[in-house]
């Protein structure tokens, strides 16, 4: 493979200046925007110190860390299930059989189609008078996965297409069945190419975790709320929440951007050509010997 992009081409010279030319106005934009933002707040005394003095109250900082952790929980959990979901279900969009293909498609339609607050609302208002009362946190949890395990199976299904047509006939050559063919010959070479894109998934994850407040689960978001409603400084408590939603979203996409290099170059350094398969005897790689 020429390339390790799996949802957008290499962009050429001529697209890379339009790129740089774009970011830079961006940035400038931005800064001038920042500007003209601090001088408004300036004007309208948000910036005066008795506004910022709750963040240095004993107790508050320890008040947002633990809405921090709860925001970090429930991304976890949520990343801990819907990832393998969201691999089982590419499988079976990609199965022989149509009713695995079908029924894979469906669940992906619908929930890529439905939105995560109406979800969360259901099981927060409509599903407990029906009898099924979850725990506030996995009412946040389970919408969220139901939703993300949608678009990562999207993910998962790009890098599979990714992959040249001869690596499944490789392996469907010296004996493999369909799905030994996927666990040991496309899903390995797969992941790597959808690393960074998962990486970057995590973000869209911990975004999704602040709708936790309409089950009034208290996350960060929920947090700002209860502190706003006390100490009535509403520009201050979100720009704050911001910025901490802003760091760790960086160090996510720092995180990408890492594995994302790492990975091209370790391709280039291998020639960049396919993972090639060493076939063994017919025997040990029906028992799983095939190997890269």
């Amino acid at each position: 493979m020429t390339t390790n992009r799996v949802l957008f081409d290499e962009p050429g010279p001529r697209g890379l200046l339009r790129i740089r030319v774009a970011t830079v106005a961006s940035v400038l934009l931005l800064a001038l925007l920042v500007y003209l933002a601090l001088q408004r707040f300036g004007d309208n005394g948000q910036l005066a110190a008795a506004k910022w003095n709750p963040f240095l109250k004993p107790g508050i900082p320890t008040f947002l860390l633990h809405g921090l952790e709860n925001t970090l929980k429930v991304t976890g959990l949520s990343a801990v299930f819907a990832f393998p979901i969201g691999a089982v279900l590419a499988l079976l969009r990609l199965s022989e059989s149509r009713v695995s293909r079908w029924t894979a498609t469906t669940y992906i339609e619908f929930f890529r189609s439905t939105p995560l607050l109406l979800l969360i609302y259901v099981f927060f208002l409509a599903l407990p008078p029906l009898g099924l009362n979850l725990p506030t946190l996995w009412m946040v949890v389970v919408p969220i996965v139901l939703c993300n395990a949608a678009v990562l199976a999207e993910i998962f299904r790009a890098g599979v297409r990714a992959l040249p047509k001869g690596q499944g006939e490789a392996g469907l050559a010296v004996g493999l069945g369909h799905w030994q063919t996927m666990r040991f010959v496309i899903l390995p070479q797969a992941i790597r190419i959808i690393i960074p894109s998962l990486v970057t998934q995590l973000v869209s994850l911990l975004k999704d975790s602040t709708l936790g407040f309409a089950a009034s689960y208290p996350e960060l978001m929920k947090s700002a709320t209860n502190l706003t409603a006390r100490y009535h400084n509403f520009i201050q408590t979100y720009l704050v929440i911001a910025l901490i939603f802003v760091v760790i979203n960086l160090l996510l996409s720092y995180l990408a951007r890492v594995l994302d290099r790492r990975l091209s170059r370790g391709r280039r350094d291998k020639g960049d050509t396919p993972t090639e398969l060493v076939v063994l005897p017919m025997e040990t790689a029906l028992g799983g010997g095939l190997v890269r």
